[in-house]
């Protein structure tokens, strides 16, 4: 029979587990605490908090590079977007949040690492009535940066499409905890030896990848953004193209598969990628089977734009 413990041992048997991954985490924030942390252990997010168990909820991740953290700003709209979408109220304001971010970086004191900000209908129940939650939760997360060696870029990657289709659209533009179809999603990647998989909608148009977006260039020399009904705005695709758009002709509209194979350069674009080159699709080449011009002047753009609006702390 299992024991009852008390609440003393049942903290101290806490302290004893092994955590896997906890040498990834620097430093977390809870809200109901208010306290920041550097013990991977008590990293722990109440059960019945509906983020857990409904996927009732929303998150960002930025990315932190010699300590400059980047596109915060951007980041934050977009989280405030997405409460006002699932009704969803924060328990501080978005100031007060901003500077708990730039708190939690601090306390995790590296040069370069990922600032994930999850918010939460919250404790207090476990139906999928929101009345049960009194108060929104708020968790903030500082870990470890993965360092993509240099060929990553100059060799470029594969991709494949997804069995999934692209999610419909009032899901796909909310950056939702609820990421049941991106995890089947890489799952299937790997499962078939690729690096990333793209996902098309019910018309066969290219949305995105499954925490990437992805655009094309066509034998123009013009970038083609595909239609973003089926697909989360990203953070780096709107910087990446408003960094971009003197240089290069872009345009927004539908992409259908057949021109993903007739595609001069097809680049993904993300948070942890800033720009990479897909070199083959489902196993066919595309164009040289390099990485293109446009693929590596995003990226330097990227870069450069790190250091100079990256926000320090």
């Amino acid at each position: 029979m299992i024991t009852i413990a008390s609440t003393d041992r049942y903290v101290q048997k806490l302290l004893e587990l092994p955590r896997p991954g906890e040498e990834n985490i620097f430093a977390f924030y809870d809200h109901r605490i208010s306290l920041i942390c550097q013990d991977p252990r008590v990293m722990l997010i109440p059960l019945d908090d509906h983020f857990i168990h409904r996927g009732d909820g929303v998150f960002e991740t930025a990315k932190f590079i010699a300590r400059k953290i980047y596109q915060l700003d951007a980041h934050l709209e977009r989280m405030e977007k997405n409460c006002r979408a699932i009704f969803l109220d924060p328990p501080v304001s978005f100031a007060a949040i901003r500077e708990l971010v730039l708190d939690v970086a601090r306390a995790a004191d590296k040069e370069d690492g990922y600032l994930s900000i999850f918010m939460g209908r919250g404790p207090g129940g476990f139906s999928i009535d929101l009345r049960e939650c009194p108060r929104p939760s708020l968790y903030i997360v500082a870990r470890r940066y993965k360092h993509h060696p240099q060929s990553f870029w100059e060799k470029g990657v594969t991709a494949f499409r997804s069995e999934k289709p692209a999610k419909q659209s009032y899901m796909a533009k909310i950056k939702s905890v609820n990421y049941l179809p991106n995890v089947l999603m890489k799952k299937e990647a790997v499962d078939k030896g690729y690096d990333f998989a793209l996902c098309f909608d019910e018309n066969d148009n290219l949305a995105e990848g499954s925490i990437e977006n992805v655009i094309m260039v066509n034998d123009q020399g013009k970038i083609i953004i595909p239609d973003l009904s089926n697909a989360l705005t990203g953070t780096t695709l709107m910087r990446a193209i408003d960094l971009i758009k003197n240089e290069v002709p872009f345009v927004f509209r539908t992409i259908q598969e057949w021109e993903v194979y007739e595609a001069r350069e097809v680049i993904l674009l993300g948070t942890t990628l800033d720009a990479v080159s897909v070199v083959r699709y489902n196993g066919k080449p595309i164009h040289d089977v390099r990485p293109g011009p446009v693929s590596k002047r995003l990226r330097q753009l990227i870069l450069e734009d790190i250091q100079k609006n990256g926000v320090p702390f």
